[in-house]
């Protein structure tokens, strides 16, 4: 087998070309950043939909028990607007099962990402040392 990689943050590993048919070091040292990116964006996401998510779900929990005609606040598009609990609890349940969807899709983007950059690093015989 070939010789592995190792992917440093010293430049004097980088600049040295790759062997014949193989990328240089560091252009394998920009794709590896370039997935990372891509990997910590889609944390940031599943993160603040996340927390939209768990708020949905504490106003909902703090509404249901509440009377149908009883007036509630609701912003919309920055706008304070009147309603009842009764107008309010189906579109916050819309828009929680949303997130829900949302959530699953950044997930299995994630874990489908997570899955690519292995397989990179297993192809390019790459190995992250940490300094």
């Amino acid at each position: 087998m070939g010789q592995n990689r190792t992917i440093s943050s010293r430049t004097s590993e980088w600049e040295r070309p790759g062997s014949f048919g193989q990328p240089s070091p560091f252009y394998l040292q920009v794709q590896y950043s370039t997935y990372k990116n891509t990997l910590q964006q889609i944390a940031q996401k599943i993160g603040d939909v996340e927390q939209e998510a768990e708020e949905h779900k504490l106003v909902l929990e703090t509404l249901e028990p509440l009377p149908g005609d009883r007036k509630c606040f609701r912003m919309i598009n920055g706008v304070l607007a009147e309603r009842t609990v009764k107008d309010v609890i189906p579109a916050l349940r819309t828009t929680a099962e949303g997130l829900k969807k949302v959530l699953d899709d950044l997930v299995k983007q994630y874990k489908t990402k997570q899955d690519e950059l292995d397989k990179w690093k297993k192809k390019n015989n790459v190995q992250v040392v940490q300094s």
